[in-house]
């Protein structure tokens, strides 16, 4: 695997795919900048070996047309802000400008290109594009792993034209080896806390990681499905019934590969959806009519903070609860705290997934855990055993 640290960029020009995919405020400021933070390692390892770089990205989806509310010059204060150095801006990122810009680009310097979804070929992974892209760099670096999932010209197609000359940046090659360690090389006992609403958008990750993990909590709206499946009267929980048969089976599959599955006991019902509910705390499989689970109740949390306490190796991918109304927030806290004190512990935890990311941050977690992956598709398609086009490119 070609990494950064293989290469001397002394007198070269790296072309860097990053992900400076960041949310705007209504200035047209960067309302979030760890994306472009993330990045920042491996552009300034290009820097100190006496390089400069190319940096390009997509924002938004313009779908193939010039949106200036999409332009990545609204970003290029804050880039230099955070690496240090004034950054240039060129307003095309192929062509006879983005060339010249980058002819004049001298070592030490960083250009960043404008937005590369203002071309339908970025998106369609266009040949004659991506070679484009390719004359504006002597190495090409891919450190974007929220879009490695996309077999885009910028972030697969490109690296062809680089034989002998492609490389991980910093982040990409923390993603790869963060999944791998939960995949692969994680120290017993590997667990999963999967949660969130829908057992069918989880299902090719639960059949994946079963022969990985030695337990598996499920939690969030997922749970009543596994609850009904099973005989239980889930009320007005989110439930998807046709999924039923496939819960069972996921149930079966676990227990014949030796994986404890560690289901909620007792859940926060509500009688309605609003954070001004009435709530009181019922057994699982015993919900009222009229009322919904929305949250861990508390005999549940003792179970799942057990499980996760003894464990050497977490992914969690989902809160167990509706974390964004205060009063069922309290769940998705308690795991938060868990793996904190399993972390603390010598406990590898892994972060991915974007409801998940979300309550991580809002309840200030990313520092307490291991790991907070950048890439939502990305992590997941990883966790279903793809292999994701961005990475194989590199590999290739």
């Amino acid at each position: 695997m070609k990494l950064l640290d293989d290469y001397n960029f002394e007198n070269k020009k790296a072309l860097i795919r990053v992900d400076f995919n960041v949310p705007l405020n209504e200035d047209f400021e960067v309302a979030d900048a760890n994306r472009i933070e993330a990045a920042k390692p491996t552009i300034i390892k290009v820097l100190e070996d006496g390089g400069s770089a190319v940096l390009m990205s997509h924002l938004g989806r313009p779908k193939g047309a010039r949106n200036p509310d999409m332009s990545l010059k609204h970003i290029c204060a804050k880039v230099s802000d955070i690496i240090g150095i004034a950054v240039k801006f060129v307003e095309d990122c192929v062509g006879d400008e983005a060339e010249k810009a980058v002819q004049e680009l001298q070592d030490g310097e960083v250009l960043l290109l404008e937005n590369l979804r203002y071309h339908s070929e970025e998106e369609n992974g266009d040949e004659a594009f991506a070679e484009k892209l390719s004359k504006l760099g002597d190495i090409y670096v891919n450190d974007a792993f929220g879009t490695a999932h996309r077999a885009h010209a910028s972030t697969t197609i490109v690296a062809k034209y680089f034989e002998g000359a492609k490389c991980f940046g910093y982040l990409l090659a923390k993603e790869i080896d963060a999944i791998e360690k939960v995949m692969q090389t994680g120290e017993k006992p590997v667990l999963a806390i999967l949660g969130g609403a829908k057992v069918s958008s989880k299902i090719t990750i639960i059949e994946n990681i079963l022969d990985k993990v030695d337990d598996l909590i499920i939690g969030g709206g997922m749970t009543y499905t596994f609850i009904k499946a099973q005989g239980g009267e889930v009320g007005d929980s989110i439930c998807e019934d046709d999924k039923m048969d496939l819960a069972m089976d996921i149930l079966k599959q676990a227990k014949e590969k030796g994986v404890n599955v560690h289901i909620p006991v007792d859940v926060l019902a509500a009688d309605d959806f609003s954070n001004d509910a009435q709530t009181q705390v019922v057994d699982v499989d015993k919900i009222p009519d009229g009322w919904q689970g929305l949250d861990a109740g508390p005999r549940t949390l003792e179970i799942f903070k057990n499980v996760i306490t003894n464990s050497k190796t977490i992914l969690w991918n989902g809160p167990v609860g509706v974390f964004e109304m205060e009063n069922f927030a309290k769940g998705t806290i308690s795991v938060g705290n868990f793996i904190d004190q399993a972390t603390q512990n010598g406990a590898f935890s892994l972060v991915g997934g974007g409801d998940s990311v979300a309550a991580v941050k809002q309840f200030g977690f990313e520092e307490k855990v291991s790991y907070v992956s950048t890439g939502g598709g990305a992590m997941l398609e990883s966790l279903e055993g793809k292999t994701l086009p961005g990475i194989a490119a590199i590999l290739a």
